[in-house]
């Protein structure tokens, strides 16, 4: 299909700059999906891509040709939006056929594109029904067939699923994924708020943070070992927990003395120079572990939230400050109002000086 170039894009609504920078490469094949904070610029970039938004500055080339200038209609791209946007009056059949008629495609050609596509999203029963007597999910499955027969260079989607309710959104999710392993040649960018859709979605997650981005990465990549904080507790649920603390041991494992009485050691090596130097550890509540030994968190947990499979454990350290979270699988509902050590595998344990992590240093 195709692939995608950003070379230092940037936007600007006057003298507000909403992007800067944006260097990114998007190989045929891949499912990158956008992920960051409200406002960071997800959809303006998307919006960017497929021409409905100028380009203030940078490059932007889809298989090695500059598309700055190029019209939506001529860039090879379809894109499917948060809301259907479906012609009510118009069958399945039709809403998906009107972009061929409206580019002269034959009638052979239009029928072959409408039932691959109604055969790739399971429509083919509803292709003769009008958009009312469907449900969301069909709907949404309805929206992207319409792109599906353009067969374009690129697909866009814009929050696709945050219209549907929660039992909706899993499965839409899965025929998503059965859609990328139907068609493993098609180039596609996914923007999405939702960072389980990113995680579970994703050959590629691009994490916006402050007009730029803040790391590129597969979703493991991302979860295990994040650049910096801000993606540390973006990624992740509960965010991951940061504890400040100062160095008091280096080499090849390194320990920190947090506030308070807890000890922490990581496997991130450090020098010499940083002994005694402030650090936040990092640790995901997930990665959190009961002990009677050597704590990392020694304290009274204030809240337990039961939810079946785990227990999520509440620490307020201090009245405005965030909780600390642990994750302990199984139901431990009897811990509430007491005391608990907690610990953590050195592996799991990050570090992060200035805001960012010591791993790639």
């Amino acid at each position: 299909m195709a692939n995608l170039k950003l070379s230092g894009v940037a936007k600007s609504y006057g003298n507000v700059e909403v992007l800067k920078d944006i260097n990114l490469e998007i190989e045929t094949g891949e499912l990158v999906v956008f992920v960051g904070p409200s406002g960071c610029g997800k959809s303006t970039l998307l919006r960017m891509i497929a021409g409905l938004e100028r380009i203030s500055g940078g490059t932007l080339e889809i298989d090695d040709q500059r598309m700055n200038d190029v019209p939506p209609s001529q860039r090879g791209i379809a894109m499917v939006f948060q809301s259907y946007a479906l012609y009510p009056h118009m069958t399945v059949r039709d809403n998906m056929a009107f972009a061929l008629k409206i580019a002269k495609k034959t009638k052979d050609e239009i029928t072959a594109a409408v039932e691959k596509a109604a055969r790739i999203l399971q429509l083919e029963d509803y292709l003769d029904r009008l958009p009312k007597a469907l449900s969301g999910g069909q709907r949404q499955r309805v929206a992207i067939g319409r792109a599906i027969v353009r067969d374009p260079k690129v697909y866009l989607f814009d929050e696709p699923l945050s219209n549907l309710d929660a039992a909706l959104r899993v499965a839409t999710r899965i025929e998503i994924a059965q859609l990328k392993e139907a068609m493993p040649e098609s180039t596609m960018i996914y923007v999405t708020h939702d960072q389980v859709e990113a995680m579970t979605l994703a050959s590629r997650i691009v994490v916006l943070a402050n007009k730029g981005i803040a790391q590129v990465g597969t979703p493991l990549e991302l979860y295990e070992r994040p650049e910096n904080e801000f993606v540390a507790q973006f990624i992740g649920s509960p965010a991951m927990n940061l504890l400040p603390g100062r160095v008091i041991k280096t080499g090849a494992q390194t320990t920190v003395q947090l506030q308070g009485e807890g000890v922490a050691v990581s496997d991130i090596a450090t020098v010499a120079d940083d002994l005694g130097k402030p650090v936040n550890v990092g640790v995901r509540p997930e990665d959190f572990v009961l002990t009677d030994g050597p704590a990392v968190l020694d304290g009274k947990v204030d809240i337990v939230e039961a939810l079946g499979e785990v227990t999520l454990l509440y620490f307020v350290p201090e009245r405005g400050q965030d909780p600390i979270i642990a994750k302990l699988p199984g139901i431990h509902g009897e811990l509430r109002g007491n005391s608990v050590k907690l610990t953590a595998d050195p592996s799991k344990v990050h570090l992060f000086m200035d805001g960012k992590s010591l791993l790639y240093r």
